[in-house]
């Protein structure tokens, strides 16, 4: 979350800071350090009627940046969104039918079907009911330091 949610929250004692980042803000009159590691004092329950939107960086992230026909995972600059039922075909732009494909992939397959281009998907496309933060890298490259110890063991 960003700080100025993350300090109104510690305000409305709502949460207990853990850690403190070496960082401050200011008000008239006083100064606060900003909280690095926060625990809620009592269970949030998320809104269970919002749903992921659709986007091409979203399809990544549900997708893990890899190929669903090579398997191989690549950054974002270098993968395609393809359709599994093609658009030509009468596939929608939907989350059952969209899936993440590099470059060579999605050209061998073109306005074909998966099993009439020779090739078998990784996973079947699913409408994800979350998505993690495509800010936070848990795999340890933009983790973080001081969420460490709070974290299982990775």
């Amino acid at each position: 979350m960003n700080w100025r949610k993350a300090i109104v929250l510690w305000f409305q004692d709502k949460v207990e800071v853990l850690e403190f980042h070496t960082v401050t803000v200011a008000s008239p009159n006083q100064t606060f350090r900003l909280p690095a590691v926060m625990r809620l004092k009592q269970y949030i329950r998320p809104y269970l009627s919002l749903s992921v939107r659709l986007s091409r960086q979203n399809i990544f992230l549900r997708d893990n940046h890899t190929c669903q026909y090579c398997y191989k995972k690549f950054t974002e600059k270098k993968l395609t969104i393809d359709h599994v039922v093609p658009l030509s075909k009468g596939g929608r732009h939907e989350w059952t039918n969209v899936v993440t494909a590099c470059s060579k992939c999605n050209n061998i397959k073109g306005d074909k079907s998966p099993e009439r281009a020779n090739l078998k998907l990784l996973t079947r496309p699913e409408k994800p009911r979350w998505l993690p933060n495509r800010d936070l890298d848990l795999d340890g490259n933009r983790l973080p330091i001081a969420w460490r110890p709070y974290l299982a063991a990775r």
